[in-house]
């Protein structure tokens, strides 16, 4: 079955949130093991989130601007941290980081306008919603059964 949500006409974010919770909750419309995969394309800018291999989630993202760099590869997640802030850009907010890399995350932004190209200093960033649903996702699930994937 596949469903997915995307921002645009009709539902408020949070009925949308609480739409994918529910479509989570359902018996039978998950396996048992419920792998995340969060697959990010710098080109394209966005996270596509696959649940046991069905696509569930389109989401648009920033990545690393000109000058910075977001790493390529595939990671298990080696943190979370809800209200984290970063050390190394001036205490910058960085709300429901999941850590793959060690300093990168991926994470909320406040930059909402900017999602869809091109803007951190590396890390992959998510509109508050949607990181929000994300990290619930991974906290319910175990960062073992979660795969953290980017490509050109």
């Amino acid at each position: 079955m596949f469903f997915a949500i995307q921002r645009g006409v009709g539902m408020s974010r949070f009925i949308k949130v609480a739409l994918a919770a529910l479509l989570l909750a359902l018996p039978g419309l998950a396996q048992a093991d419920n792998t995340i995969v969060a697959r990010v394309s710098v080109e394209t800018q966005t996270m596509h989130v696959y649940i046991d291999g069905q696509l569930r989630y389109e989401w648009p993202v920033s990545t690393a601007r000109a000058g910075k760099y977001t790493p390529r590869g595939e990671w298990t997640p080696q943190w979370l941290s809800r209200w984290h802030r970063s050390s190394l850009y001036n205490n910058a907010p960085m709300p429901f980081a999941i850590f793959y890399s060690g300093d990168y995350a991926i994470h909320a932004t406040e930059a909402i306008s900017r999602l869809g190209r091109p803007a951190s200093a590396g890390c992959v960033r998510l509109h508050p919603d949607d990181a929000a649903l994300l990290f619930s996702m991974v906290q319910d699930n175990g960062m073992e059964n979660m795969r953290v994937i980017v490509v050109d």
